[in-house]
């Protein structure tokens, strides 16, 4: 086995440990994180049943941002969508025999890659152009868009440009979960891709990536909205009340 499937091997092996280990903490601390106000967007909903409803419109069509921008609201969602399909397409690489559904969305997957690609240059477009969204981004806001980018052209440079032997790709993964490592194709863009897969997994838990579990913690989104119906109070001041 190469040196490079072997360093491929150990560093997916970290990247993973980081990933699953810092965003468990940060879950764990949003858990934590008091609300000692009852703060939601109005109009909000006014039972548990209607708070869920209006979190799956958030999550699934990104209802408010719609709202708000509909430029925004068009490149985030469709990229958003676009990589949802590519990575139950990556699937494949995962699962033996492969499902179903799975081999039923790999074309579509293919197109979702381009469409991701052209939503995030879009994106970083914005943060470029305009200038009040120019002024108020950072370094790191440039990197991640960067960083998905170059992702997603390097994993269609396989498919168009330079293919690579994606059964001896889904031998390594699968070689990975078994912990029977197997060899890795020595392929450039391939290299490159994994690569940058392993960044992203490092980076996610410390980025602004996070907003993806975030938005499940936000009180302006999970509060039912009945102040008057029942009294907001937060587990710390529950407990001094108790005392």
């Amino acid at each position: 086995m190469s040196t490079a499937s072997i360093g491929f091997a150990i560093a997916f092996y970290l990247a993973a440990a980081v990933f699953g280990a810092g965003l468990a903490l940060r879950i764990a601390l949003y858990g934590r994180t008091p609300a000692p106000l009852k703060i939601p967007t109005t109009p909000a909903p006014t039972t548990a049943a209607g708070v869920a409803f209006r979190m799956f419109r958030e999550v699934a069509f990104f209802e408010s941002l719609f709202k708000a921008n509909l430029w925004l609201w068009g490149l985030g969602w469709l990229f958003h969508v676009s990589l949802a399909l590519v990575i139950l397409r990556h699937l494949r690489y995962f699962t033996e025999p492969v499902w179903g559904w799975v081999a039923f969305v790999q074309p579509f997957g293919i197109y979702a890659g381009l469409a991701m690609v052209a939503g995030l240059a879009g994106l970083w477009l914005r943060r470029v152009v305009l200038e009040r969204i120019r002024y108020i981004s950072t370094p790191s806001d440039h990197l991640i868009l960067a960083l998905l980018i170059l992702i997603g052209i390097s994993g269609l440079m396989m498919k168009f440009v330079s293919h690579t032997d994606i059964v001896a790709v889904k031998a390594f993964f699968l070689g990975l979960m078994r912990f029977d490592w197997q060899p890795l194709p020595s392929d450039g863009p391939l290299y490159v891709h994994l690569s940058l897969v392993v960044v992203l997994l490092v980076v996610f838990p410390f980025s602004k990536l996070l907003h993806a579990p975030g938005i499940f913690f936000s009180p302006t989104r999970n509060q039912v909205d009945n102040p008057r119906e029942a009294r907001h109070l937060a587990a710390w001041a529950a407990r001094l009340e108790k005392n």
